[in-house]
């Protein structure tokens, strides 16, 4: 899930610009707090993203955007792009300082940036990193949602990935850690939390015991009173017994699972050096959703990968079917400096945007089937706004009335507008999951 957006400046305080996934958000909101603490006024930060070259190209562009528009500010940028490459931010005229991601998350760095006694460049080697989380923030997202960092970094390599290079290694959160803060964000009145990390499922191998992830999620739900718990993207090789427990038995985590799949075909998968092929992930897919049937499936997936052929791309459009999935998320291939991928055979960068645009077709088709299919049917929805929020398995729905913001409502669908649910309020009670 990537969400680009600008948080304004909160009295006096930095404007802060991020870009990326949900952790990358959730550690601007940190970078926010952290720097009000320590006083910093009068500054720009640009959280970046490094997943494509694309991304890298609009953190570019925002800098240059930014700057224009507030000249006299101190002009920082930090993140993954910033992590793996802060020689070339460094040497942009608009740029004052550059951060690396351990360092945007430590109070001495913005400390420093406030009285005036920091160097240009702050970025040390990721992969000596062995903490994560050290800030811990109590509310992010909307009132209704927060979000929960567990995890950071990723141990495996994956051939077209720069990330473990802008994260560093698999690190942990212990469980008694995440449970103490879910505790007080459904104390402040949040009625969902959404688990996050680099590397969700390999949460735990570096703790005590190596629990799997499904352990820390039987305790949440065990040890916190939680209305709607929520997982975000994980490799579905890496899912535990535990944790398809959960799935099939536990009504308050969302039916809702968003899929590391990138490929559809063997043979790029291995190219990829993926840990699954195609017919683990549609075997998976069979048995979460017989476990839950009311599970839905996102996934992302990868379009005109080096050396993909037109009968590989065809078994990628197929996986969209094969796995039933509902809500695609698709990255148009760009090489990115430093990886395995970037050296193997290029395609046409036309036939790899012709290719994302027929995933994202399919996507769009699967997205209104799973839609038309809930009209008529009852659906407990979490209000993001006034008069939209999401049911338990991310639809969007809107309503024609306001509704309590937060709250989660009952609601029956009457139609759809295409891409999201059109509902009038049930009155009657409702469950988290509905």
């Amino acid at each position: 899930m990537k969400d680009d957006l600008v948080l304004p400046a909160r009295a006096g305080g930095p404007i802060l610009s991020n870009h990326g996934c949900r952790l990358n958000a959730y550690e601007a909101e940190a970078m926010r707090d952290l720097a009000g603490r320590a006083g910093l006024e009068n500054a720009v930060i640009v959280n970046t993203c490094a997943v494509t070259a694309e991304a890298v190209r609009k953190a570019r562009q925002d800098i240059r955007r930014l700057r224009r528009a507030n000249p006299g500010a101190t002009l920082i940028v930090t993140g993954c792009a910033a992590q793996t490459d802060p020689a070339s931010f460094a040497a942009m005229a608009e740029v004052d300082h550059v951060l690396g991601n351990s360092e945007k998350m430590q109070a001495g760095t913005w400390a420093g940036l406030a009285t005036g006694g920091s160097e240009p460049v702050q970025v040390d080697d990721i992969m000596s990193v062995t903490e994560t989380a050290g800030h811990l923030i109590d509310g992010f997202g909307t009132r209704s949602r927060a979000y929960v960092q567990v995890q950071n970094g990723c141990d495996h390599r994956c051939t077209f990935c720069i990330i473990p290079y802008g994260r560093g290694n698999s690190r942990s959160v212990p469980a008694g850690v995440v449970v103490d803060q879910i505790n007080r964000l459904v104390a402040k009145g949040f009625n969902e939390i959404v688990l996050t990390g680099v590397d969700l499922t390999s949460w735990g191998a570096d703790l005590p015991g190596r629990p799997p992830l499904g352990d820390l999620v039987a305790r949440i739900l065990r040890l916190t009173d939680v209305p709607r718990l929520r997982i975000s993207s994980i490799d579905s090789i890496e899912v535990d017994e535990a944790l398809l427990r959960c799935i099939a038995e536990e009504p308050r985590l969302m039916p809702h699972l968003h899929l590391s799949l990138q490929h559809g075909a063997d043979l790029i998968l291995k190219r990829m050096k993926r840990r699954h092929l195609r017919a683990d992930a549609i075997r998976f897919c069979a048995e979460a959703r017989a476990a839950r049937p009311d599970l839905t499936f996102g996934a992302d997936i990868i379009a005109g990968f080096p050396t993909e052929t037109e009968a590989h791309f065809a078994e990628s459009l197929s996986l969209v079917e094969a796995c039933d999935l509902t809500w695609l998320h698709v990255f148009p291939y760009s090489p990115r400096e430093g990886t395995p991928a970037a050296r193997m055979p290029q395609l046409d960068g036309r036939v790899v945007r012709d290719r994302a645009a027929r995933l994202r077709a399919a996507g769009e088709a699967a997205a209104a089937r799973h839609l038309s299919a809930q009209v008529g049917k009852r659906h407990a929805v979490l209000m993001e706004s006034p008069r939209m929020g999401r049911t338990a398995q991310f639809a969007e729905v809107t309503f024609d009335s306001d509704q309590p913001e937060g709250r989660i409502v009952a609601a029956r669908i009457a139609g759809t507008d295409g891409m999201r649910l059109v509902a009038e309020p049930a009155h009657t009670a409702v469950t988290a999951a509905g």
